[in-house]
């Protein structure tokens, strides 16, 4: 298969941050409104940025908790936030393949940049698109980054680890990709939109590029 670049998302395909992300939400909506969701409730939010996800549940306090919960953000990535095992070796590969990569990701510009930056990350990616407020915008986000490569669709792919991923890839063009090695993954419901692969560990997904991925023509990206 012949690649001019891949994207990925973030959390939960090139980061094990959903952790981080739970505790720092739940901490910021308690120490506001005394209430502490749940993981689950916290996940079902998930799509809008973090500023969306305040805007819609304290709307008249959306900025403080904001402001919060991204000190919180840093403090919990410090302490447990990581890369998933073999991702590394997975970007390093890409890169002597001359393969671009870039991210697409639902969370914002402030927590993107310190994701990236403190697991060593942002060297890799030579675009990022972040989130909305307004909701899942990937899609767009995705025409972006081939727009700035000067890309065509199928020439890209697109790495996400839940159905609305594959959703954006397709609505795109580009082609879709499944990450299911994370604990929420769900494979059924990944399956049910027939990606053209979906990978169960990163070391899969490894074996996927280094046996179907042809080296870019013109070298290194």
């Amino acid at each position: 298969m012949r690649l001019e670049g891949m994207i990925f998302d973030l959390d939960g395909t090139l980061t094990d941050t959903f952790a981080v992300c739970f505790i720092s939400f739940r901490d910021t909506i308690q120490a506001v409104t005394s209430r502490r969701p749940t993981d689950d409730e916290i996940f079902s939010q998930f799509g809008p940025s973090e500023e969306g996800m305040f805007q819609r549940w304290v709307p008249d306090r959306w900025e403080h908790c904001l402001r919060f919960y991204l000190s919180l953000y840093e403090r919990e990535h410090r302490r447990i936030g990581r890369i998933f095992p073999g991702v590394e070796t997975v970007l390093e590969t890409l890169k002597a393949l001359g393969i671009r990569m870039g991210v697409v990701t639902g969370k914002g510009p402030r927590s993107t940049a310190i994701s990236l930056a403190q697991l060593g990350l942002t060297p890799y990616f030579d675009s990022i698109e972040t989130g909305s407020p307004e909701g899942n915008v990937k899609p767009q986000g995705i025409r972006r980054v081939l727009t700035r490569w000067g890309a065509a669709p199928e020439r890209v792919a697109y790495l996400g680890d839940v159905a609305s991923d594959i959703e954006a890839a397709r609505a795109v063009g580009v082609i879709p990709l499944a990450a299911a090695w994370e604990a929420r993954s769900d494979t059924a419901a990944l399956r049910a939109l027939q990606p053209l692969a979906i990978f169960t560990s990163v070391a899969q997904f490894l074996e996927w590029i280094n046996t179907v991925v042809e080296p870019r023509i013109g070298g290194r990206a």
